[in-house]
C-alpha cells in the first residue's frame, strides 16, 4: 500500500457460505477520496461495504487500513436494516456516535449534549430532541443517521444506498454533507444507483459486477460499454456454483 492511500484490497473475496459475491478485487483508494460504488442489483456492492467495515470476514485476501483502525470507519447500512421499533430517542440515538469517545458507559456531558445539539442542526433536525425515533419519516430517519455519523468524526465514512426511498430535498441537504466532508480530507466512498447523481457529484467510480469492470475517473467508468458487460456478467452469474479456489483466481 502507498502512502498516500488509506484503504488497500489485496486480492480480496468476499462472500457468505463459501460463495464469493466480491472476487478477484484488488486496488488502493487514496486519503480524501470520493467514490461511488455502482454496478446492477446483487453485484456485490453491499457485501464490500460490509467487509471494508469488518463485519464480513474475507474468503481470501485482505482488505488493508493504513493509517486508521477499524474503530475510525463510520458505516452506515441501508435504512431497511435499522430496527426503528426500538424505543429509543433522537437525542440518545445521535449521542450513540460519541460512544468510541466517551464509552458506553458514561453518561452523555454538557459538552456531549451541545455536539448531539450541533449535529442535529447541521442535518435540519432541530426541535425533533424529544421525538422517538419510531415517529420519524424515512427522510427524517436518514438525515438523524448523518447526525450520528457527524458526531464520529471518522476519516473513513461508508455509505450505503443513503439517498434511496427518501426526499428529494433531503437527498440534497446529504449530499451536502457528503461534499462537507470531503472538502474536510475524509474517504467517503458511497454506493448508489442513480448514475446521474454519481456523474455530478462524484469524481471517481468503481463498477462491480462481483467482480471489478471498471474503476478510476467516473466519466471513464460509466461507459456503455462498461455498464453492458456489469450486466452481462451479473446474468451470467450462477448461484450454485462453487467457490473458486485462490490458485484458479485470474490476475
Amino acid at each position: 500500500m502507498t502512502a498516500a492511500a488509506i484503504l488497500a484490497f489485496d486480492d480480496l473475496t468476499l462472500g457468505y457460505d463459501r460463495h464469493p459475491a466480491v472476487h478477484h478485487l484488488r486496488g488502493t483508494v487514496p486519503w480524501g477520496d470520493l467514490l461511488a460504488v455502482v454496478g446492477p442489483n446483487g453485484a456485490g456492492k453491499s457485501t464490500l461495504l460490509k467487509g471494508i467495515a469488518g463485519l464480513l470476514r474475507p474468503l481470501g485476501g485482505a482488505v488493508r487500513l493504513n493509517g486508521i483502525t477499524r474503530n475510525q470507519v463510520a458505516y452506515l447500512p441501508q435504512q431497511a436494516e435499522i430496527d426503528r421499533s426500538f424505543p429509543i430517542g433522537v437525542v440518545d440515538f445521535v449521542a450513540m456516535g460519541l460512544w468510541r469517545q466517551l464509552g458506553a458507559l458514561r453518561g452523555l456531558t454538557a459538552g456531549g449534549r451541545e455536539r448531539v445539539a450541533g449535529a442535529l442542526a447541521a442535518v435540519g433536525l432541530t426541535g425533533f430532541e424529544r421525538r422517538a425515533i419510531g415517529s420519524l419519516s424515512g427522510g427524517q430517519m436518514q438525515r438523524l443517521l448523518f447526525a450520528r455519523l457527524l458526531l464520529q468524526d471518522a476519516p473513513l465514512i461508508l455509505l450505503d444506498e443513503p439517498f434511496t426511498a427518501i426526499d428529494g430535498k433531503t437527498a440534497a441537504d446529504l449530499m451536502q454533507l457528503v461534499r462537507r466532508w470531503h472538502g474536510e480530507r475524509r474517504t467517503v466512498l458511497v454506493v448508489l444507483h442513480d448514475l446521474d447523481q454519481v456523474s455530478r457529484h462524484f469524481p471517481h467510480a468503481m463498477l462491480l459486477a462481483r467482480e471489478p469492470v471498471a474503476w478510476g475517473a467516473t466519466a471513464e467508468v460509466l461507459t456503455a460499454a462498461n455498464m453492458t458487460r456489469a450486466r452481462a456478467l451479473c446474468e451470467a452469474w450462477n448461484e450454485t456454483a462453487a467457490p473458486c479456489a485462490r490458485a484458479t483466481m485470474p490476475a
